[in-house]
């Protein structure tokens, strides 16, 4: 899905959410505790993000690798999600455009729903970008990518020696959005 333009100039940040198991852990805490955590730290962010005026920041939250976790830590994970987009309204009124990335073919119906009505509530926003990537991955990213590209190819729409770098780039999950001037694992 392309994303529209109109992202502020300024910084773009990358987050990839990582060792929250860990951390919760080390304080002989459920893992599930850990991914609480973090999704307060994420409210955070966001609200720091926006007051020091940067222009995109994207949290790579939950990626294709994710869905071998134990089930139980999975649902946690997709139920702390579904709470934040039920509370979406807040970053919404505090002029924050939400963006989802990734396949969310995957995702419960009901998560879905949440996340383009969060989209379409928050596309004029003219504050931060927040990007959430869900069920994403480099690799299937790509492989995304070139299914679109050979889909119009095979339907007549696209001649493959057309393809370059950023026709590529329009397909990914990412189109449209800034590249990340800095990249954090807290891990």
């Amino acid at each position: 899905m392309a994303h529209e333009p109109g992202f502020a100039k300024g910084l773009s940040i990358g987050i990839i959410m990582d060792g929250n198991g860990r951390w919760a852990k080390k304080r002989g805490l459920p893992r599930t505790a850990g991914h609480t955590r973090g999704a307060e730290v994420f409210r955070d962010i966001i609200r720091y993000c926006n007051e020091l005026e940067v222009a995109c920041v994207t949290f790579y939250a939950f990626s294709t690798e994710n869905w071998k976790r134990p089930q139980s830590e999975v649902d946690a994970i997709m139920e702390l999600l579904r709470s934040y987009l039920k509370e979406a309204s807040k970053q919404v009124k505090r002029n924050v455009r939400l963006l989802f990335l990734g396949d969310r073919a995957p995702l419960a119906f009901d998560l879905q729903q949440l996340m383009e009505s969060a989209e379409r509530e928050s596309e004029k926003n003219t504050g931060i970008t927040v990007c959430v990537a869900l069920n994403y991955g480099g690799r299937a990213e790509i492989v995304h990518s070139a299914r679109e590209l050979a889909q119009m190819a095979a339907r007549g729409e696209l001649d493959p020696d057309s393809i370059d770098e950023r026709l590529f780039e329009r397909h990914l999950y990412t189109a449209g959005i800034p590249d990340p001037d800095l990249l954090i694992r807290p891990s």
